[in-house]
C-alpha cells in the first residue's frame, strides 16, 4: 500500500469514527488540523507522512471523552497503523505526537520534541484561535454544560494536566486559561505568523463580549 493509499484510508477511517460529533473535536476540526499541518509542515519541511497521520489520528479518542486518559487515541492510532502496514519506527513517532499533542494546562510544559509533533501541535492550537476558536469553545462549553460567564468565577493558571482536567470553569474564562495564551506557545515559524492574525480577532471578540456583558456598548 503507498503512503498515499494509507492517507486516504486513514482520513475515511476518522471521518467515519467523528462523524455527527457535536463538541467541536468532530471531523471538521481533524480536516482543517490537517490542512493547516500540510501547508505549516510544507514550509517548514517536515516528513509529511508522520504528520499528515498523526493530524489525522490526533483526536481520534480525546482524552476529554476517556477520562482523562490520554493513552486512548494512542492505543487506537497504533492498531490502526499496524493494520494499514506502517513500519514501526512511523508508528511510534505517530503515537507519541496523538498522545502529547494537547495543550494540558498553562503551567504544563509540552513534550513534544520532534519537528514534526511542533507542526501538528500548532495546527491544532491555530484551531483553538480566531473565529472557529471561538465557535468551538461555545459549543465545547454547551456539551459540557459549562455556563458561559460568571464575574464571580475567576480564570485559574493551572499546574498540572489533573488539576487542568477537573478545574470547574466557563466558557470565557477558557479564553484566559489557553486561548490567549497560545500565541506565546506556537512552535514554528510559519504557526506564529498565522497565530497572530487569529490572536488578535480572538481578543476582540472578548472585548466586545465584556463590553456587552457589563451593558457599556
Amino acid at each position: 500500500m503507498t503512503k498515499k493509499q494509507i492517507i486516504k484510508k486513514t482520513a475515511s477511517f476518522v471521518k467515519k469514527r467523528l462523524s455527527g460529533e457535536g463538541t467541536g473535536h468532530d471531523w471538521w476540526h481533524v480536516f482543517r488540523v490537517w490542512r493547516n499541518a500540510v501547508t505549516i509542515g510544507k514550509k517548514e519541511k517536515a516528513d509529511l507522512f508522520v504528520v499528515e497521520l498523526a493530524a489525522l489520528l490526533h483526536d481520534i479518542a480525546d482524552w476529554k471523552f476517556t477520562d482523562g486518559d490520554t493513552s486512548v487515541g494512542s492505543n487506537i492510532s497504533q492498531r490502526w497503523l499496524k493494520k494499514m502496514g506502517v513500519e514501526r519506527v512511523v508508528i511510534e513517532h505517530v503515537c507519541h505526537i496523538v498522545e502529547e499533542v494537547s495543550f494540558k494546562g498553562a503551567k504544563v510544559k509540552s513534550k513534544i520534541k520532534t519537528l514534526e509533533g511542533r507542526v501538528v501541535q500548532d495546527a491544532d492550537r491555530l484551531d483553538a484561535l480566531g473565529a472557529i476558536g471561538v465557535a468551538r469553545t461555545f459549543a465545547y462549553g454547551g456539551h459540557s454544560g459549562r455556563i458561559m460567564h460568571s464575574p464571580d468565577i475567576r480564570p485559574v493558571a493551572h499546574t498540572s494536566f489533573k488539576k487542568y482536567f477537573n478545574g470547574q470553569s466557563t466558557s470565557i474564562n477558557h479564553f484566559y486559561e489557553k486561548m490567549l495564551l497560545l500565541k506565546g506557545l506556537m512552535n514554528t515559524r510559519a504557526g506564529k505568523m498565522i497565530a497572530e492574525k487569529r490572536h488578535e480577532f480572538t481578543k476582540q471578540f472578548l472585548n466586545k463580549f465584556l463590553k456587552e456583558w457589563d451593558g457599556r456598548d
